[in-house]
């Protein structure tokens, strides 16, 4: 039977996900078989299966540092936003329907019975599960039901370490607070606390150290450095939508809405050297980009009129007829054309006007589209032509159909890994592109074309332009993060913990 180990967090954002991801590294790496476990995960990254199943992002990183094939079994409750009442609850995979968050809390307690299989499943097949908790333990208004942080941990037995964020201050409140708001059952399995996100000079520290285990009577197992490591964030708290880079001589600008999902698919560009990928969330910030990337979203109709509302549409239209070339992907594709209706109600029901900038119209439909594919870029007339027939893969994810007018052309040709579907998809027009493909910018031939395409329009010589393989170099973050926690945390007591 697997052994555990669980991390939980003082809040949103502590850095649960990549210590997880970390900790899996490290026992990989000295020859045990770790699986990651997230019972509920509410996020707008998802991620599709080889089986066509969708499961939060967050794990499948986690299982690719793990050595592992991302399995549903990881994350058995996916909860998406739609609004900010409600979310689309996906069970073992699968879409249940929209729920608004007063349903959801009494239904959840149903969902017991498919996380502890979800869970047994993965005992069978690991020697070290690591579990990662949601938000945080002490939200005493949520602790009735709980099935996510110390709930879960009362259900499979699992010893905790809890996580806070040194930069944010307050660390020793947040972990002193947390403790003392746990009732004594809950608060025996807290086996160690980790401060997190630090920088400085840790001498200084140390007599804070000291007292925070004198008055929760449970020891400081690490303090870990702020890193810059670069691995894929869990959801829009990510501060990548919020920090503020200049342009530099080729420039991304990512429209993030309010219900963006998969902002991960940009990430690709973030490490070439004289690219900037700026996220915009006003006219103000828009500037004059090369290109402008239009992300997936969650409620589509709903982001298009708040970027109807904001003023961004009509700045994406004046950039278009200046010649700045316009993307799309899923959500986004959505956008650039002429009509998204939803007849069934799917995402609030009725149609809005689309920014007209591609031939085609969409129509939401019931059964949402879960599926890995593969395929090649097809050849078209528009700046990024040298792209036909460069290979690609990833999934599609989405929960509408689009249909393109005889004036635009299909930017793919795809197939699905299990042989159901060949077929064209996504839509080219002039300089405005559009697909459902997620995963499409994670390919260095795509991207690259894409940037020596943008740099000899401008006359920039990009032609010693190298861009690193992905896995190889997400591999190397996944070292890198092991290394750090080596360092920063005692792996002695860690395996002590998990093995009492």
């Amino acid at each position: 039977m697997a052994k555990s180990i669980m991390i939980q967090g003082t809040m949103s954002n502590a850095g649960k996900s990549l210590i997880t991801a970390g900790l899996l590294r490290i026992f990989r790496q000295d020859g045990y078989a770790a699986a990651p476990f997230k019972s509920q995960n509410m996020a707008l990254n998802s991620y599709i299966t080889k089986d066509g199943l969708e499961m939060g992002r967050a794990q499948a990183v986690q299982a690719e540092a793990a050595g592992l094939e991302p399995s549903v079994y990881m994350n058995p409750i996916l909860l998406k936003p739609t609004n900010d009442i409600g979310s689309q609850v996906i069970v073992n995979g699968i879409a249940k329907g929209n729920m608004p968050a007063r349903e959801y809390f009494k239904y959840k307690k149903e969902l017991i019975p498919d996380i502890l299989n979800a869970y047994k499943h993965l005992e069978q097949i690991s020697d070290i599960i690591v579990i990662e908790g949601a938000g945080s333990p002490a939200e005493i208004n949520l602790k009735q039901d709980d099935i996510v942080n110390m709930g879960l941990a009362k259900m499979v037995n699992a010893p905790v370490l809890l996580a806070g964020d040194i930069d944010r201050g307050g660390v020793f409140a947040q972990l002193y607070g947390t403790v003392a708001l746990l009732d004594n059952d809950e608060r025996k399995y807290i086996k160690g606390l980790i401060i997190n996100k630090f920088r400085g000079d840790k001498s200084i520290l140390d007599p804070g150290i000291v007292m925070i285990e004198d008055k929760c009577n449970i020891p400081v197992v690490g303090v870990v450095p702020y890193a810059n490591i670069d691995i894929e964030d869990e959801d829009s708290l990510s501060s990548r939508l919020t920090n503020r880079k200049s342009a530099a001589d080729i420039d991304l600008a990512v429209i993030c809405v309010k219900r963006i999902s998969n902002f991960t698919d940009f990430n690709r560009f973030e490490s070439i050297e004289g690219v900037s990928l700026r996220y915009v969330h006003s006219v103000d910030e828009l500037g004059e980009p090369d290109l402008i990337f239009l992300p997936g979203s969650k409620n589509t109709i709903d982001d298009l009129r708040e970027l109807r509302q904001n003023g961004l549409e009509t700045a994406i239209l004046k950039a278009h007829a200046k010649g700045v070339v316009i993307f799309g992907v899923c959500g986004g594709y959505q956008m650039l054309g002429e009509e998204i209706s939803d007849p069934d109600n799917t995402e609030g029901g009725g149609s809005i006007r689309g920014m007209g900038l591609l031939p085609m119209k969409t129509v939401f439909e019931k059964v949402k589209t879960r599926t890995r594919i593969e395929g090649s870029v097809l050849y078209n007339e528009g700046i990024f032509k040298s792209l036909g027939g460069t290979y690609i893969q990833g999934y599609e994810i989405h929960m509408g159909s689009s249909t393109i007018y005889s004036t635009g052309k299909p930017f793919t040709n795809i197939k699905s890994i299990d042989g159901s579907f060949d077929k064209d998809e996504g839509c080219c027009y002039g300089n405005v592109y559009g697909t459902y493909i997620h995963g499409i910018f994670d390919h260095e031939q795509v991207v690259s074309g894409i940037v020596k395409a943008l740099a000899e329009r401008k006359g920039l010589d990009f032609s010693d332009l190298h861009v690193k393989d992905y896995v190889s170099y997400k591999n190397e973050q996944y070292d890198k993060l092991a290394d750090i926690l080596r360092e920063s945390i005692d792996m002695k007591k860690v395996y002590e913990i998990i093995n009492q």
